[in-house]
Protein backbone atom coordinates (compact mmCIF):
# COMPACT_ATOMS: atom_id res chain seq x y z
CA UNK A 1 0.00 0.00 0.00
CA UNK A 2 1.36 3.40 -1.05
CA UNK A 3 2.70 6.16 2.04
CA UNK A 4 -0.06 8.58 2.51
CA UNK A 5 1.32 11.65 1.27
CA UNK A 6 -0.57 13.78 3.90
CA UNK A 7 0.51 11.64 6.57
CA UNK A 8 4.26 11.71 5.60
CA UNK A 9 4.71 15.29 5.42
CA UNK A 10 2.58 15.82 9.24
CA UNK A 11 5.37 13.53 10.64
CA UNK A 12 8.16 15.57 9.36
CA UNK A 13 6.29 18.79 11.00
CA UNK A 14 5.67 17.04 14.67
CA UNK A 15 7.90 18.62 17.59
CA UNK A 16 11.15 16.22 18.31
CA UNK A 17 10.79 14.13 21.19
CA UNK A 18 12.13 15.78 24.46
CA UNK A 19 15.83 14.81 25.75
CA UNK A 20 16.67 11.83 27.74
CA UNK A 21 17.85 13.35 30.97
CA UNK A 22 20.72 11.42 32.23
CA UNK A 23 20.99 11.79 36.36
CA UNK A 24 23.74 13.19 38.20
CA UNK A 25 25.32 10.73 40.35
CA UNK A 26 27.31 10.66 43.40
CA UNK A 27 30.39 9.15 44.23
CA UNK A 28 29.83 5.40 45.16
CA UNK A 29 26.47 5.18 42.89
CA UNK A 30 26.10 3.64 39.66
CA UNK A 31 23.66 4.26 36.93
CA UNK A 32 21.13 1.11 36.90
CA UNK A 33 18.43 0.07 34.21
CA UNK A 34 15.57 2.47 33.81
CA UNK A 35 17.86 5.03 34.51
CA UNK A 36 17.43 4.04 37.93
CA UNK A 37 20.74 5.00 40.46
CA UNK A 38 22.07 1.99 42.10
CA UNK A 39 24.44 2.51 45.27
CA UNK A 40 27.73 0.60 44.84
CA UNK A 41 28.92 -2.32 47.54
CA UNK A 42 31.34 -0.03 48.80
CA UNK A 43 28.61 2.81 49.59
CA UNK A 44 26.61 -0.04 51.00
CA UNK A 45 28.77 -0.60 53.57
CA UNK A 46 29.32 2.72 54.21
CA UNK A 47 25.45 3.40 54.89
CA UNK A 48 25.55 -0.12 56.91
CA UNK A 49 28.21 1.50 59.34
CA UNK A 50 25.81 4.65 59.71
CA UNK A 51 23.37 2.57 61.61
CA UNK A 52 22.28 3.40 65.08
CA UNK A 53 24.18 2.42 67.95
CA UNK A 54 21.95 -0.49 69.69
CA UNK A 55 20.45 0.21 73.13
CA UNK A 56 22.50 -1.18 75.73
CA UNK A 57 19.71 -2.49 77.43
CA UNK A 58 19.00 -4.70 74.59
CA UNK A 59 22.17 -6.24 74.35
CA UNK A 60 23.54 -9.57 76.61
CA UNK A 61 26.16 -8.88 79.32
CA UNK A 62 29.64 -8.98 78.32
CA UNK A 63 31.35 -12.54 79.43
CA UNK A 64 33.34 -12.06 82.39
CA UNK A 65 35.82 -14.81 83.34
CA UNK A 66 36.60 -13.06 86.31
CA UNK A 67 33.97 -11.52 87.67
CA UNK A 68 35.11 -10.19 91.09
CA UNK A 69 38.05 -8.96 89.73
CA UNK A 70 39.18 -5.76 91.79
CA UNK A 71 36.42 -6.56 94.59
CA UNK A 72 37.65 -6.35 98.09
CA UNK A 73 37.72 -10.38 99.59
CA UNK A 74 37.61 -11.64 95.60
CA UNK A 75 38.64 -15.02 96.49
CA UNK A 76 36.35 -15.08 99.61
CA UNK A 77 33.21 -14.27 97.52
CA UNK A 78 34.14 -17.23 95.24
CA UNK A 79 33.78 -19.50 98.48
CA UNK A 80 30.65 -17.98 99.24
CA UNK A 81 29.35 -18.70 95.74
CA UNK A 82 30.70 -21.76 95.26
CA UNK A 83 31.99 -24.23 97.63
CA UNK A 84 30.93 -22.73 101.32
CA UNK A 85 27.16 -23.72 102.07
CA UNK A 86 26.30 -21.63 104.87
CA UNK A 87 27.80 -17.70 105.21
CA UNK A 88 27.02 -14.42 105.27
CA UNK A 89 29.01 -10.97 104.78
CA UNK A 90 27.92 -7.25 105.22
CA UNK A 91 28.41 -4.93 102.34
CA UNK A 92 27.84 -1.23 102.30
CA UNK A 93 26.64 0.30 98.64
CA UNK A 94 25.08 3.24 97.17
CA UNK A 95 22.48 3.56 94.57
CA UNK A 96 20.86 6.83 93.28
CA UNK A 97 23.00 8.90 95.64
CA UNK A 98 22.13 7.16 99.07
CA UNK A 99 23.41 5.09 101.07
CA UNK A 100 22.90 1.54 102.11
CA UNK A 101 23.76 -1.93 103.57
CA UNK A 102 22.74 -5.40 102.46
CA UNK A 103 24.11 -9.02 103.75
CA UNK A 104 25.22 -11.23 100.76
CA UNK A 105 24.51 -14.74 101.72
CA UNK A 106 25.07 -18.43 100.26
CA UNK A 107 21.73 -19.45 99.73
CA UNK A 108 18.26 -17.84 101.04
CA UNK A 109 14.73 -19.87 101.44
CA UNK A 110 13.01 -21.39 98.56
CA UNK A 111 16.56 -20.54 96.30
CA UNK A 112 15.20 -16.89 96.59
CA UNK A 113 17.35 -14.54 95.10
CA UNK A 114 16.92 -11.72 97.41
CA UNK A 115 14.65 -10.76 100.56
CA UNK A 116 13.52 -7.43 101.48
CA UNK A 117 12.78 -8.04 105.13
CA UNK A 118 10.33 -6.26 107.25
CA UNK A 119 12.48 -4.75 109.56
CA UNK A 120 14.18 -2.73 106.46
CA UNK A 121 17.17 -4.91 105.73
CA UNK A 122 18.17 -6.42 102.72
CA UNK A 123 19.52 -9.65 101.73
CA UNK A 124 20.87 -11.13 98.40
CA UNK A 125 21.66 -14.93 97.34
CA UNK A 126 24.80 -15.40 95.60
CA UNK A 127 24.12 -19.82 94.82
CA UNK A 128 21.26 -18.55 93.04
CA UNK A 129 22.49 -18.95 89.76
CA UNK A 130 22.86 -16.06 87.22
CA UNK A 131 21.26 -15.73 83.74
CA UNK A 132 24.56 -13.69 82.01
CA UNK A 133 28.00 -14.21 81.43
CA UNK A 134 28.91 -11.78 84.44
CA UNK A 135 28.16 -13.19 87.68
CA UNK A 136 29.16 -9.76 89.10
CA UNK A 137 25.91 -7.79 87.10
CA UNK A 138 23.67 -10.91 88.27
CA UNK A 139 24.07 -9.84 91.66
CA UNK A 140 24.14 -6.24 91.12
CA UNK A 141 20.71 -6.66 89.56
CA UNK A 142 19.71 -9.03 92.73
CA UNK A 143 20.89 -6.54 94.81
CA UNK A 144 18.80 -3.62 93.80
CA UNK A 145 15.82 -5.29 92.53
CA UNK A 146 15.58 -6.43 96.29
CA UNK A 147 15.87 -2.67 97.37
CA UNK A 148 13.12 -1.53 95.26
CA UNK A 149 11.08 -4.21 96.57
CA UNK A 150 8.37 -3.65 99.50
CA UNK A 151 9.64 -5.34 103.15
CA UNK A 152 8.61 -8.01 103.82
CA UNK A 153 8.66 -9.03 100.28
CA UNK A 154 11.25 -11.96 98.76
CA UNK A 155 12.68 -11.74 94.92
CA UNK A 156 11.80 -14.49 93.65
CA UNK A 157 13.82 -14.40 90.74
CA UNK A 158 15.89 -11.54 89.72
CA UNK A 159 15.94 -9.29 86.57
CA UNK A 160 18.16 -10.39 83.39
CA UNK A 161 21.40 -8.65 83.75
CA UNK A 162 21.93 -6.82 80.49
CA UNK A 163 25.53 -4.55 79.05
CA UNK A 164 23.64 -1.58 80.68
CA UNK A 165 23.43 -3.24 84.20
CA UNK A 166 25.86 -2.01 86.64
CA UNK A 167 28.44 -4.44 88.34
CA UNK A 168 28.94 -5.32 92.28
CA UNK A 169 32.15 -2.92 91.61
CA UNK A 170 30.11 -0.03 90.76
CA UNK A 171 28.26 0.06 93.75
CA UNK A 172 29.85 -1.29 96.65
CA UNK A 173 31.74 1.42 98.81
CA UNK A 174 33.68 -1.00 101.54
CA UNK A 175 37.43 -1.62 101.64
CA UNK A 176 37.33 -5.16 103.15
CA UNK A 177 35.25 -8.49 103.70
CA UNK A 178 34.15 -10.06 106.25
CA UNK A 179 32.43 -13.73 105.88
CA UNK A 180 30.88 -15.21 108.55
CA UNK A 181 30.40 -19.24 108.40
CA UNK A 182 27.37 -20.53 109.99
CA UNK A 183 26.97 -24.37 111.19
CA UNK A 184 23.46 -23.89 109.57
CA UNK A 185 20.60 -21.39 108.17
CA UNK A 186 19.48 -19.67 111.13
CA UNK A 187 20.43 -16.25 109.99
CA UNK A 188 17.42 -16.81 107.58
CA UNK A 189 14.73 -16.43 110.57
CA UNK A 190 16.85 -14.70 113.52
CA UNK A 191 14.67 -14.35 116.35
CA UNK A 192 11.48 -14.69 114.55
CA UNK A 193 9.19 -17.49 116.02
CA UNK A 194 8.12 -20.44 113.39
CA UNK A 195 5.21 -22.94 113.90
CA UNK A 196 5.87 -26.37 113.68
CA UNK A 197 6.21 -26.63 109.59
CA UNK A 198 8.48 -23.60 109.49
CA UNK A 199 11.04 -25.04 112.07
CA UNK A 200 10.55 -28.49 110.40
CA UNK A 201 12.03 -27.45 107.06
CA UNK A 202 14.56 -25.34 108.80
CA UNK A 203 15.73 -28.80 110.36
CA UNK A 204 15.64 -30.28 106.98
CA UNK A 205 17.78 -27.78 105.77
CA UNK A 206 20.71 -27.69 108.55
CA UNK A 207 20.89 -31.65 108.25
CA UNK A 208 21.52 -31.40 104.53
CA UNK A 209 24.93 -28.51 105.15
CA UNK A 210 28.07 -29.79 105.13
CA UNK A 211 30.49 -29.58 107.76
CA UNK A 212 32.74 -26.94 106.96
CA UNK A 213 35.95 -25.03 109.01
CA UNK A 214 37.86 -21.87 107.95
CA UNK A 215 41.83 -22.76 107.94
CA UNK A 216 43.62 -19.69 110.03
CA UNK A 217 46.88 -20.21 108.07
CA UNK A 218 46.17 -19.13 104.34
CA UNK A 219 43.05 -16.73 103.18
CA UNK A 220 39.96 -18.52 101.70
CA UNK A 221 41.30 -21.66 102.29
CA UNK A 222 38.32 -24.55 104.20
CA UNK A 223 38.18 -27.59 105.22
CA UNK A 224 34.86 -29.48 104.84
CA UNK A 225 33.24 -33.31 105.72
CA UNK A 226 31.21 -34.97 103.00
CA UNK A 227 29.83 -37.56 103.82
CA UNK A 228 32.62 -40.37 105.54
CA UNK A 229 35.62 -38.33 103.93
CA UNK A 230 37.42 -34.91 104.49
CA UNK A 231 38.88 -32.47 101.96
CA UNK A 232 40.57 -28.70 102.12
CA UNK A 233 39.96 -26.56 99.21
CA UNK A 234 41.69 -23.50 98.84
CA UNK A 235 40.67 -20.68 96.64
CA UNK A 236 43.77 -19.22 95.14
CA UNK A 237 43.88 -15.44 94.88
CA UNK A 238 45.95 -15.23 91.62
CA UNK A 239 45.97 -15.22 88.02
CA UNK A 240 44.54 -18.87 87.40
CA UNK A 241 47.17 -19.51 84.84
CA UNK A 242 50.08 -18.06 87.06
CA UNK A 243 48.44 -20.19 89.87
CA UNK A 244 48.86 -23.71 87.70
CA UNK A 245 52.13 -23.00 86.92
CA UNK A 246 53.10 -23.06 90.70
CA UNK A 247 51.26 -26.00 91.77
CA UNK A 248 52.72 -27.92 88.73
CA UNK A 249 56.60 -26.98 89.91
CA UNK A 250 55.47 -27.97 93.65
CA UNK A 251 53.61 -31.37 92.16
CA UNK A 252 56.70 -31.91 90.28
CA UNK A 253 59.12 -31.27 93.05
CA UNK A 254 56.99 -33.28 95.43
CA UNK A 255 55.95 -30.62 97.39
CA UNK A 256 52.52 -30.57 96.70
CA UNK A 257 50.73 -32.53 99.49
CA UNK A 258 49.63 -31.50 102.43
CA UNK A 259 50.91 -32.83 105.18
CA UNK A 260 49.92 -36.52 104.14
CA UNK A 261 47.03 -35.47 102.74
CA UNK A 262 47.51 -35.61 98.64
CA UNK A 263 46.48 -33.81 95.82
CA UNK A 264 43.19 -34.63 94.00
CA UNK A 265 43.77 -32.08 91.76
CA UNK A 266 42.20 -28.59 91.36
CA UNK A 267 38.82 -26.97 89.39
CA UNK A 268 38.32 -23.42 87.99
CA UNK A 269 35.27 -21.43 89.27
CA UNK A 270 35.34 -17.69 88.34
CA UNK A 271 38.73 -17.12 86.92
CA UNK A 272 40.04 -18.71 89.71
CA UNK A 273 41.81 -22.31 90.43
CA UNK A 274 40.91 -24.06 93.72
CA UNK A 275 43.13 -27.22 94.37
CA UNK A 276 41.61 -29.83 96.09
CA UNK A 277 43.22 -32.14 98.93
CA UNK A 278 41.67 -35.44 100.70
CA UNK A 279 42.90 -35.12 104.27
CA UNK A 280 42.87 -37.79 107.34
CA UNK A 281 38.91 -37.95 108.11
CA UNK A 282 39.52 -38.49 112.17
CA UNK A 283 41.69 -35.80 112.63
CA UNK A 284 39.94 -32.49 113.41
CA UNK A 285 39.83 -29.50 110.86
CA UNK A 286 42.67 -26.83 112.41
CA UNK A 287 44.95 -29.70 112.54
CA UNK A 288 45.87 -29.20 109.28
CA UNK A 289 46.52 -25.35 110.06
CA UNK A 290 50.47 -26.05 110.40
CA UNK A 291 50.90 -27.66 106.87
CA UNK A 292 48.89 -25.01 105.21
CA UNK A 293 50.78 -22.70 106.23
CA UNK A 294 54.13 -24.91 105.20
CA UNK A 295 52.84 -25.31 101.75
CA UNK A 296 51.62 -21.88 101.26
CA UNK A 297 54.80 -20.93 101.93
CA UNK A 298 55.95 -23.12 99.29
CA UNK A 299 52.95 -22.21 96.68
CA UNK A 300 54.32 -18.32 97.01
CA UNK A 301 58.26 -19.59 96.56
CA UNK A 302 57.10 -21.17 93.30
CA UNK A 303 54.60 -18.75 91.82
CA UNK A 304 57.45 -16.24 92.47
CA UNK A 305 59.94 -18.42 89.66
CA UNK A 306 59.28 -17.28 86.42
CA UNK A 307 61.82 -19.49 84.44
CA UNK A 308 59.83 -21.61 82.09
CA UNK A 309 58.58 -25.28 83.49
CA UNK A 310 60.90 -28.03 82.92
CA UNK A 311 59.95 -31.34 81.11
CA UNK A 312 58.49 -32.60 84.41
CA UNK A 313 57.02 -29.48 85.45
CA UNK A 314 55.04 -29.50 82.15
CA UNK A 315 53.98 -33.02 82.53
CA UNK A 316 52.39 -32.02 85.81
CA UNK A 317 50.84 -29.05 84.33
CA UNK A 318 49.35 -31.37 82.29
CA UNK A 319 47.85 -33.42 84.56
CA UNK A 320 46.39 -30.74 86.52
CA UNK A 321 44.69 -29.32 83.77
CA UNK A 322 43.26 -32.85 82.19
CA UNK A 323 41.45 -33.26 85.56
CA UNK A 324 40.58 -29.82 86.18
CA UNK A 325 36.55 -29.08 85.69
CA UNK A 326 34.89 -25.52 85.16
CA UNK A 327 32.15 -24.63 87.60
CA UNK A 328 29.96 -22.03 85.47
Amino acid sequence: MAADPDRQCAARHLPDAAPRRVPLLRPGQILGPVGLTLMGKASRKKSQGKKAPRDPRTMPAPFARRPFEGLPGESELVGMREIIPAATATVTFTHEGSDHEATLATVLPMAWSGLHRSDGSVLVALQSGGSSGDASRDLAEALLATLALPEGTPLTSAPKASAASPRLQDLLTGTDLEVTLHEGFDFWVEDQELDADGKASLDRANEAVAPTVRLSSAASAYWCRLGNRCYVRWILPHDEDAATDALARLHAAGNSRLGDGRLLGAFRTCGLLVPVWEVAADQPAESHADDLGELAARFETALAETTPLTADERRARHGIVSRQVTLR
